[in-house]
This record gives structure tokens, sequence and C-alpha cells, in this order.
């Protein structure tokens, strides 16, 4: 799917994913399915995961993709803190799309464990 100045494609990894608790602030977005993220650590906080972007490709998450309209991503940077909470950018897929990804830094998450097999309560796909 091309990204338009008007849809962006958002990789989540947490509680906005499908059947989850924040899944409703994804209302009007379209999934398009399970991917996953090289260069990046999940970790437990808790209620929540955090993201943390790593220069180690065999580090990965497991998530989801979805494409959300501008409005939509004004909503995910207000229940996200963005850019005061969680930072985002741009990176690459396995799938060499690219999607927006909310991320912290290291600092947030030195005493978090990392999440088991990269994926937030769900039996990961395994595809490397």
């Amino acid at each position: 799917m091309n990204q338009s100045p008007s849809v962006h494609l958002v990789f989540v990894y947490g509680t906005l994913k499908r059947g989850h608790s924040n899944h409703h602030w994804l209302a009007g977005a379209t999934f398009l399915g399970r991917r996953l993220l090289r260069g990046g650590r999940l970790h437990d906080l808790g209620l929540y995961p955090m993201a943390v972007l790593s220069p180690d490709q065999q580090a990965v998450i497991h998530g989801e993709l979805f494409a959300v309209k501008e409005q939509g991503l004004a909503r995910l940077d207000q229940l996200e803190g963005y850019p005061s909470f969680y930072d985002r950018s741009l990176q690459t897929l396995s799938t060499g799309e690219t999607a927006w990804v909310y991320h912290g830094c290291p600092a947030q998450v030195a005493d978090a464990p990392a999440v088991a097999f990269a994926d937030w309560d769900t039996t990961p796909v395994l595809h490397y």
C-alpha cells in the first residue's frame, strides 16, 4: 500500500493491537496484517509495552500494521503522549514497507524486562 499525505502506515505492538484495551483508538483504520520490525527491542512496563530502537538487526518486534488517516495519526499521537512521552519515527519493516513506530528511549526501560518472544500478549509469528 502506498502512503499518501492523508494516509499513514502505523506499526503497533501493544495495547493498540486487535483485541487489546486501546484498539478502539484505531477506529476507522485498515488492518493490513501482522508484521515484523527489525532493529527494536520490546520492554514490559506493566500495563503496556515500550519499544526501543536498536542498531541490532537480530533484535525484532512482532506487531500489526494499520493504515490510518491524518486524523487517526493525530489521535494516536494524543494517546501515546507524542512527543513528550513516546517519540515516533518512520521505520522500515521486514517486508520493506515504511511505517510510523512509537518508541521510547533506553532510560525509560532501564528497569523493565524484555517482552517474551518480542510479542506483546500474542503468540508470535516466527518468520525471519
